[in-house]
């Protein structure tokens, strides 16, 4: 379950972590229903929010907000869904630290929230922020290292940058820490770290309290990955030292520990699409995209091998639903899945072992005469009885494939097809499933 960053932030004051002071503002609620008075509501509720973090600590100005779009993406900035305003970039306000500052920067901050809520993306909520004033950006991270039973630090003094990127291009620029989950972090590989990146005095002793108050969120909470990107090194002030903030917040759990959690709900703000918050109350592991050849496979391995094909042969995939292991039996539900996609074709790939294919050609055939799917099923079921499963297929007028690359081939093309009749505006004579013609194999 990946948390948005407002939800990981939550997670973050709870173990002390430093964060910006902020005010979240809903755009929808929680199970995906719209707040209320549609764009307009939205963009008074940030104006609001701007101008209750303005004269927050008792009448201190804030002079700069951050406004952010809540939404599972990396490179939000790039996609202008992040936004750092002052009261300079409205024509309404002056100097914020002057009295007429809060209505420029509530003004400011408005235009910002306008501007990303037209971008065309489907944004659940806006997170104002108070904006850091820093001197420094650094990366830090903890997640499972699987091949050595143990977890990894991952930290770097460049923060705020493509990790991945960084990783290739400059592997020395990132720090390494292994942690014994038996014996857990240790106090000398806190200060190492923090000594290993360049600090000192109060930030390397910051560092090692930050490190050390993320592994137990990490641990607390059962998380697959906690990730500070960027961590904003302050400026020191006469009055104060500086310090280390949190400015954002990714946060994992593990979906097998969710039962500890009771307070980590599946919700339809989380999801891209109906389909795909369906799938995860379902435990039907989906994957939304834009294409237009919906897949049901069984496994990842083979999933991800069907899409690297259909891309080859110039398709693509409208989503990826796992049509296997413990949800092999499930075949009328994901297909029911399959059809809440503007999709052209279905393409049924397994090769099952403990998931047998006989079982699945059933659950297929009972799937299509109950739901008369009005795109055509490309099957190609294989594995355990898939003779037993071949001759159902065959019984219900479907003609099962053997090879993977074959059936590829004959989803992209029939997409192709239906793209072009929709191009050509025609009007198909049968919209309904028709196992008995070559183009429904």
């Amino acid at each position: 379950m990946k948390r948005f960053e407002f939800q990981g932030k939550d997670l973050f004051a709870r173990v002390g972590i430093r964060i910006p002071a902020s005010r979240l503002v809903r755009i929808m609620e929680p199970d995906g229903t719209a707040s209320p008075g549609g764009m307009e509501g939205a963009l008074k509720r940030v104006d609001t929010a701007v101008r209750e973090l303005s004269r927050k600590g008792g009448g201190t100005a804030v002079s700069r907000v951050v406004v952010k779009a809540q939404l599972d993406m990396g490179g939000r900035g790039k996609a202008g869904l992040i936004r750092v305003v002052d009261a300079g970039e409205s024509g309404t306000g002056g100097d914020s630290a002057e009295p007429g500052g809060e209505a420029g920067l509530a003004s400011a901050a408005v235009e910002a929230a306008r501007d990303i809520l037209s971008k065309g993306y489907t944004v659940p909520a806006l997170l104002i922020e108070e904006a850091v004033t820093f001197q420094q950006e650094l990366y830090l991270s903890i997640s499972p290292e699987p091949t050595e039973a143990r977890y990894v630090v991952l930290a770097s003094a460049e923060g705020g940058v493509d990790i991945e990127t960084l990783a290739a291009e400059r592997p020395e620029a990132i720090k390494r820490v292994y942690i014994d989950p038996f014996r857990g972090l240790q106090a000398y590989q806190s200060r190492g770290l923090a000594y290993d990146l360049g600090l000192e005095g109060s930030l390397a002793k910051d560092l090692a309290r930050l490190l050390t108050q993320l592994y137990t969120l990490f641990t607390q909470f059962d998380a697959e990955l906690v990730e500070i990107n960027p961590v904003f090194v302050t400026k020191g002030t006469a009055g104060s030292e500086p310090a280390l903030v949190a400015g954002d917040a990714k946060v994992i759990i593990d979906d097998n520990s969710l039962h500890r959690h009771p307070d980590f709900q599946t919700v339809r703000e989380q999801y891209d699409s109906d389909a795909a918050y369906e799938a995860a109350l379902e435990g039907i592991p989906y994957l939304q995209f834009d294409g237009d050849i919906s897949l049901m496979c069984a496994g990842a391995g083979l999933a991800t091998t069907v899409f690297d094909l259909v891309n080859y042969e110039g398709g693509h995939v409208a989503n990826y639903l796992e049509f296997g292991g413990p949800n092999y039996n499930k075949a009328q539900r994901a297909m029911e899945l399959c059809l809440k996609n503007s999709s052209s074709v279905i393409l049924i790939v397994t090769f099952g072992t403990i998931a047998r294919a006989d079982v699945m050609a059933e659950g297929v055939v009972t799937a299509i005469k109950n739901l008369k799917p009005d795109r055509p099923i490309v099957t190609c079921i294989r594995g355990t009885n898939e003779e037993q499963a071949h001759t159902t297929l065959r019984e219900a007028g479907l003609e099962p494939l053997y090879n993977t690359e074959e059936a590829v081939r004959r989803a992209v093309a029939l997409a192709a097809a239906a793209t072009a009749q929709n191009n050509r505006g025609d009007i198909p004579q049968d919209a309904t499933h028709d196992a008995s013609g070559e183009a429904q194999a």
